[in-house]
């Protein structure tokens, strides 16, 4: 979801990153050329950053744990005691101000009105560990593969155990927001890993960038839940053409928001999807999810009660407009909102506009509880006992309530998980970066000795 005090979410200090193509006109002073690093120091974490600065006046910008590499910065400056460049088409207007202390480079980052303190040392920044990142050789064959969903061109990445088949297949559903088709998010790649698991277990995967994102068109925001239903329908579909896939054993895995969509998907006459795994997917309306979330995260920051009681105030009253089909009486509201707060707590314009599109009404306003009731296939339902995103207390009972009908469903939480599915205490957030697992090792073994008893590879 979005960030901001507009909707509390997961904060990162850059998101939504479109690099700029222009920079400076004066060449890097040569006390200044080369490769720098360090960690923009933000409430509760750190986010290493990567500039390097061209003997052309040039300059790029690197925040692995973002997924952001190379971005070009503009507006360049290396004069000693001026040190500057901005990064174009980001939330909040990103720049950095500083100078040349000796060895090192010091001074702040600026975003949406906030400094945050950042040193800059010599040398190149260094990946953050993700040992259970997948290194070829594989096991198996990868194909990237594009197919069309009404207008729009999908691009997405197939993987096939060695063999002929026909192999049972997965489509991977991402959670909310533009992702990409790993579901790259704080340096980590969960669909990789899924797909890698899956996969080497004798699985067929196809996992594809969201509208607007890499190789699929469109834009995101200007879609419902009926045009993201019908991508997945495609995906589908196009499985069902491949001759090495069992058209008959196709089923859907979905993260968070992806958990409303599989079985949404699931559940259209004539689907005949096989069955469906369901990983920190709400059994919620979106309306509810979102108001648990914040006062969850909020709490967690140590927020004053009274700050805490005034957000779920404002979002229940928006969230209720939208529901009521106003739109544009939700935008007035949340527009007038964000111009109340102080200006170092505003959320970016970009951000404020982003609240009332198509796609964000259809994730506030969805229900999942018809679609869960009328599942009779195989159905994996799993929560993080820590999560704060999904939150298992609000999800659990009522996805057991919605898939009492289904004799083949299984809803399950594993204690201490954040969203990711990561070991974490308290699941906030802001962790995702700090912790080296991607998912926790018990996870992948469950869902993949589920999937093996109920869809058994051969």
């Amino acid at each position: 979801m979005r960030t901001g005090r507009v909707i509390v979410s997961v904060l990162f200090v850059v998101t939504a990153l479109v690099a700029g193509c222009s920079s400076g006109d004066e060449p890097a002073g040569p006390a200044v050329q080369g490769a720098w690093h360090g960690d923009i120091q933000v409430p509760d974490q750190a986010i290493g950053v990567g500039v390097s600065f061209a003997e052309n006046g040039s300059a790029t910008l690197d925040i692995p744990l973002q997924g952001v590499r190379a971005a070009t910065l503009k507006d360049v400056r290396t004069e000693p005691d001026r040190i500057e460049f901005t990064l174009p088409d980001a939330p909040g207007d990103p720049k950095f101000e500083g100078k040349l202390d000796g060895e090192r480079i010091v001074g702040d980052w600026v975003q949406s009105g906030q400094r945050f303190p950042l040193t800059l040392d010599r040398g190149v920044i260094e990946n953050p560990a993700r040992p259970q990142d997948p290194q070829p050789p594989y096991p198996y064959r990868s194909e990237d593969v594009t197919y069309r969903s009404g207008d729009l061109t999908i691009a997405g990445t197939l993987t096939e155990p060695e063999g002929s088949g026909p192999f049972p297949a997965i489509l991977m559903i991402t959670g909310s927001g533009p992702q990409d088709r790993n579901e790259e998010i704080a340096g980590h790649r969960p669909f990789l890993l899924l797909a890698d698991t899956f996969t080497r277990a004798g699985y067929a995967v196809l996992r594809t960038d969201d509208r607007g994102v890499g190789g699929t068109g469109g834009v995101l925001d200007d879609a419902t839940y009926a045009d993201l239903a019908a991508d997945a329908s495609a995906g589908v579909a196009f499985l069902r053409a491949r001759p090495e896939i069992d058209p008959a054993r196709i089923g859907l895995f979905g993260h968070s928001e992806g958990g409303y969509l599989a079985p949404l998907v699931a559940a259209e006459p004539g689907s005949d999807i096989a069955f469906a795994i369901l990983m920190a997917g709400p059994s919620v309306p979106g309306s509810e999810v979102l108001i648990e979330q914040n006062k969850v995260v909020l709490a967690s920051a140590g927020a004053p009660q009274d700050a805490i009681d005034a957000q779920v105030n404002y979002l229940t009253e928006w969230s209720t407009l939208l529901r009521a089909g106003d739109t544009a009486g939700a935008a007035a509201f949340s527009q007038q909102h964000n111009d109340s707060l102080p200006e170092a707590e505003r959320a970016p314009q970009a951000a404020v506009d982003s609240l009332n599109t198509p796609y964000m009404t259809a994730l506030i306003t969805y229900d999942p509880k018809p679609a869960l009731e009328a599942l009779r296939i195989p159905v994996l339902a799993f929560y993080g006992g820590t999560d704060q995103q999904v939150i298992a207390t609000q999800n659990e009972a009522p996805m057991r309530a919605a898939l009492a009908g289904d004799p083949q469903a299984t809803v399950h939480t594993f204690p201490g998980l954040n969203h990711l599915m990561q070991p974490s205490a308290d699941g906030k957030p802001t962790e995702y970066p700090s912790i080296e697992t991607t998912i926790d090792p018990a996870v992948l073994t469950y869902v993949t000795d589920w999937l093996t008893q109920h869809i058994p590879p051969r």
